[in-house]
């Protein structure tokens, strides 16, 4: 297979990221944070079907499925003397740059572009890619300058052509033409384990009128990229400048230096844990020593990358105040927001200040906690949803990208104190849209007294209010409509553009919001995830270690649960408790360690990786009864945990309160 060092539309688009990642990527020594298995990636994102999808409204096309550079040209070469022709993954090569085009049409002289991307798009939306001032919207560049560096490409390659760039995305207008239609899309091993996307024999002409896709023609936006008008690289280069720099210096394998921003903090080329010992260097760390001057004792104090929710990180940069210790009040100005508990700049100032001053004990602010407490009304309800969005919708009449949720777990406290595990929901039925069943389960599981419910973050409101808006619009009869639409209503408030305005009598508590208002940790570095925050009170409570370092969970003396028996929630190693969530079995067995960590990490904003990949995992992808059953009951114990973990950051709270007494 050829070797030779291209500049290729994934290395572009690294480096119109970071120009130095460029020297990183590719190279094993390189620790990379990101998924390795491109189909997880994809099944994470909900659009690995998108690009089958998107050759099927082009039938008859030719399909370059070779991976080798020379091969694929050749091949792509052979097929363009065609006078009419579509080619599936045309690869079109210069000196130095090489890209593989999603689909290329070929008529006469004409050459038309089709880069697919799982991306929904308005096509009514007036001026859609355009800010107020004419230039690109941030949300749209990435996505731009994908395709105006491959018909760059296709310009300098093949200058007799004329060329036109579109890009093929969801149509946010379309309405699926018939059932099952993601289902006739399936992931398959071969016999060398390499996965592709099959395509049901059964797929017919209904499946595809009209379609969901939509051609969008953005050769008006390639101009003004080539032209530097469209504000996004920041250099003076114009466009081609800017793509031979990247080039020469990928082929001669040398480093672009770039200047330390705010951007190092999604760079992926970092090391964690013992990588670093075990020989991977961080691309990162490499970065700052050779820009700062850094040593490895530098490196152990957190940066104003590290600050929670901190906007003035680039001004602070920019000052060269890059430590997480030469911050002064004065750079934060922490002020109150005239609401309970701590603001976000206070909140920001604490965690700096405990940090300077080597200050690991808990803040809270006992008056606000324990009052907002004292409304609460017993038995307390812990919700979490599992959900996800897929690209090709389950059934006719639904959108791409409409909202499914799959799954939740159901926690009770009982005014007595006691615990229990009282229900669950999931739904992983081939090709079936649970929502409305979903919210009947979650109905029956809430619907019996006035207890106060709880949620950790917004995204269970926002799911709601989505599946509402789904009751409302639906043409179909549903005897129990206006029932379910009431009980959303009583226990949510209404999302801000919504044209019908509600708070529930009801409305859930975010515990997110309690722990950014009345609740600090230093154990958490900043962070209010539910996955920071639980081990932090865990280690920071005796009585939660008191209580569950014996195997209460699931049995039969001591907490129901329906997925565990006899369970130990805390086991304590080198002085520390182990964080609950690792010791829950492998959501996937076949999945390496570093992807499963990668898909699990959870943001504040509950993205639950692992859990939509493995619904997707099980809808779209060929595997026995046996691993769909285990990874099904991984599904179970992992939301399990999700309602626990809110128990037991409740019941930690109320301890410490207790101890003023």
């Amino acid at each position: 297979m050829s070797i030779k060092r291209y500049l290729t539309k994934s290395r572009f688009k690294l480096a119109t990221e970071c120009p130095t990642k460029l020297f990183y990527t590719g190279k094993c020594n390189y620790a990379n944070q990101n998924l390795d298995d491109s189909f997880l990636l994809a099944l994470a994102d909900g659009g690995f079907q998108v690009g089958d999808l998107a050759k099927c409204y082009f039938p008859g096309g030719h399909d370059i499925k070779t991976l080798d550079y020379d091969e694929a040209l050749s091949e792509t070469n052979r097929l363009l003397q065609l006078d009419n022709v579509t080619i599936y993954e045309a690869a079109i090569a210069t000196e130095k740059l090489f890209i593989r085009a999603d689909i290329l049409v070929k008529n006469g002289n004409r050459l038309n572009l089709y880069e697919v991307k799982a991306k929904s798009f308005d096509p009514m939306e007036e001026n859609p890619f355009a800010n107020r001032n004419g230039t690109i919207k941030s949300g749209w560049k990435s996505y731009l300058y994908d395709v105006a560096f491959q018909k760059y490409v296709i310009n300098q390659a093949l200058p007799q052509y004329e060329v036109s760039a579109h890009l093929m995305m969801a149509d946010k207008t379309a309405t699926c033409p018939t059932d099952g239609l993601n289902q006739k899309f399936r992931l398959v091993k071969d016999h060398d384990g390499r996965k592709s996307v099959s395509i049901s024999e059964t797929l017919t002409e209904a499946d595809l009128t009209p379609p969901i896709l939509c051609k969008v023609n953005v050769d008006s936006e390639c101009e003004k990229i080539y032209a530097g008008t469209d504000d996004a690289s920041g250099q003076s280069l114009s466009f081609s400048q800017m793509v031979d720099l990247f080039a020469d210096h990928y082929a001669s394998d040398t480093k672009i230096p770039s200047p330390i921003s705010t951007n190092c903090s999604n760079c992926e080329f970092y090391t964690i844990g013992s990588e670093e010992e075990a020989g991977l260097r961080s691309g990162r760390k490499e970065c700052w020593r050779e820009i700062l001057g850094w040593n490895d004792e530098d490196f152990k104090c957190p940066t104003v990358l590290d600050v929670w929710s901190f906007r003035k990180k680039a001004k602070m940069i920019e000052a060269g105040v890059i430590k997480m210790s030469d911050l002064s009040m004065e750079d934060v100005d922490p002020k109150p927001d005239k609401k309970p508990g701590i603001s976000a700049s206070e909140r920001q100032w604490l965690q700096i200040e405990r940090y300077q001053h080597d200050d690991n004990s808990i803040w809270l602010d006992r008056a606000n906690l324990k009052g907002e407490m004292s409304s609460w009304i017993f038995p307390l309800h812990f919700i979490d949803f599992e959900t996800t969005m897929v690209a090709i919708p389950f059934n006719a009449g639904r959108r791409p990208y409409e909202g499914i949720a799959f799954q939740f777990s159901h926690h009770i406290i009982h005014e007595d104190g006691t615990v229990e595990h009282a229900g669950e929901y999931l739904n992983t039925e081939h090709g079936v849209f649970p929502n409305y069943d979903f919210v009947r389960a979650l109905k029956a599981q809430l619907g019996n007294d006035n207890g106060s419910i709880f949620r950790y973050s917004y995204h269970e409101n926002t799911f709601l209010n989505m599946i509402y808006r789904q009751l409302q619009a639906e043409c179909r009869e549903i005897a129990d409509r206006e029932e379910l639409c009431g009980f959303i209503r009583s226990i949510t408030q209404a999302v801000k553009d919504s044209e019908e305005q509600w708070t529930g009598e009801r409305n859930m508590v975010d515990m997110w919001e309690i722990v950014k208002r009345y609740y600090y940790d230093p154990a958490t570095n900043g962070s209010n995830s539910i996955k920071q925050v639980l081990p932090a009170i865990l280690n920071s409570s005796p009585f939660l270690q008191e209580k569950y370092s014996k195997p209460i969970y699931g049995s039969p003396q001591g907490i129901r649960s329906m997925n565990f028996k006899d369970w130990r929630w805390v086991t304590i190693n080198d002085g520390k408790v182990v964080d609950p969530y690792k010791i829950l079995p492998k959501m996937f067995q076949d999945v390496s360690d570093k992807d499963l960590r990668i898909l699990s990490d959870d943001d504040e904003l509950k993205d639950g990786g692992a859990a939509l990949t493995a619904y997707a995992r099980i809808q779209f992808e060929e595997m026995s009864d046996y691993e769909r059953d285990e990874i099904r009951k991984a599904l179970l114990k992992y939301c399990e945990l999700d309602t626990m973990a809110m128990v037991m950051i409740y019941e930690g709270w109320r301890d410490l309160l207790q101890q003023d007494r």
